[in-house]
Order: C-alpha cells, then sequence, then structure tokens
C-alpha cells in the first residue's frame, strides 16, 4: 500500500515556547533553528514508530482488494475514513458510501472491509483503490501522548545543543531514553 501525505498538520505536538523553555532559551535569534527541529523530530519519530501524531490527511493506494474483502491500513492512529473511491477498469471513479463498507477505527492497524463483495470485482489493476483518511491522536499538541512529547523534547535538545557536533557527545544516553518513550507508541511490522 501507498500513502500519500495530502494535509500535513497544522501544528506540531510540541510548542516554539515549549521547546525554547527546555532548552532555557529567551531569544528569538534561533527561532527557525528550532522549529525547523521540532518539524525533524516528528517526522523522525512518526516515521520510526509507523504513528503519526497531530491529525492530518493521508491517501492511501492499493491495487486491488484483498480476497477477504478487508484493507488494513497503514497510517495509525485512525480518526476517520473521509472517502473512498474505486476505480473501474476503464478508469472511472466511483466514490463508496459509508454504507458500502465497515470501518475499525479502533484497531492496529485499522481496517476497512467491504460490505458487498461485487464492489471489489470491477477494479483496475493499478492503484485502483484510493483511500482518504485523517490521523493522529487529535487536533492538538495536547492530544498527543506525553511520552512522545517528550520524547520529541529530547530530540529536539539533542540535535539543538549537538549541531556543531561538541554537544552530542556529552548527551550519549538520550537516543536510548527517546527509544525507551517511544517504545510503546511503536508499531511492529508483521511479516
Amino acid at each position: 500500500m501507498t500513502a500519500l501525505l495530502i494535509r500535513p498538520p497544522v501544528l506540531e505536538p510540541i510548542t516554539l515556547a515549549e521547546a525554547k523553555a527546555q532548552l532555557k532559551i529567551e531569544h528569538s535569534t534561533d527561532d527557525e533553528l528550532i522549529s525547523a527541529l521540532i518539524v525533524a523530530a516528528r517526522v523522525h519519530l512518526e516515521s520510526t514508530s509507523r504513528r503519526v501524531f497531530v491529525a492530518q490527511g493521508w491517501r492511501l493506494y492499493r491495487d486491488t482488494w484483498p480476497a477477504d474483502g478487508t484493507i488494513r491500513l497503514s497510517v495509525a492512529p485512525l480518526i476517520s475514513v473521509d472517502r473512498v473511491t474505486v476505480y473501474a477498469a476503464d478508469g472511472s471513479p466511483r466514490d463508496l458510501v459509508a454504507a458500502d463498507y465497515l470501518a475499525d477505527l479502533i484497531g492496529t492497524p485499522s481496517r476497512l472491509m467491504l460490505k458487498a463483495p461485487a464492489l471489489a470485482t470491477t477494479v483496475r489493476s493499478i492503484n485502483g483503490i484510493e483511500i482518504e483518511v485523517t490521523a493522529g491522536y487529535g487536533l492538538s499538541g495536547l492530544d498527543v501522548p506525553q511520552p512522545v512529547r517528550q520524547a520529541l523534547m529530547m530530540l529536539v535538545t539533542r540535535w539543538y545543543e549537538g549541531r556543531d557536533g561538541l554537544g552530542a557527545a556529552l548527551v550519549s544516553d538520550i537516543p536510548d531514553a527517546v527509544e525507551a518513550l517511544i517504545a510503546p507508541y511503536r508499531i511492529l511490522r508483521v511479516a
């Protein structure tokens, strides 16, 4: 399944003010750098945990329906399934209505199951299914679990203090702490 970010988060899980307080910085000279580090830390931890933190929109592409009619969605945690479009062999789109499928927003991975198996037979062979979802813990950074927020703060601090290559050796235990904080939220790959 291919996943494409179509609506990035409106805000980050931690604010610039929170990061500056953690760093004990009162000036605004490094605001752009710190803001960029917050984004980089979020993207890094989202990638390694296989979860997204603050609400964002994704479009998932799949070639065909699985034999059991259930698609496991690769973006978590899921807030909503916003649109499901199926493309016929001739390329014509058909938007499914909510009555055509069941969405499991609780499971990990979340799932989408067809109610009518006949809908699965008329799909083009490449990217025949598009599923638009909203994923994340919520609309606010405060919706993100506190251990994840703390891991983000620690990573921003490490990268800020070690940006010249000198501070990295002084805080070598931080990667282990970041890993420990994020571990309960990591979605493991199942072969």
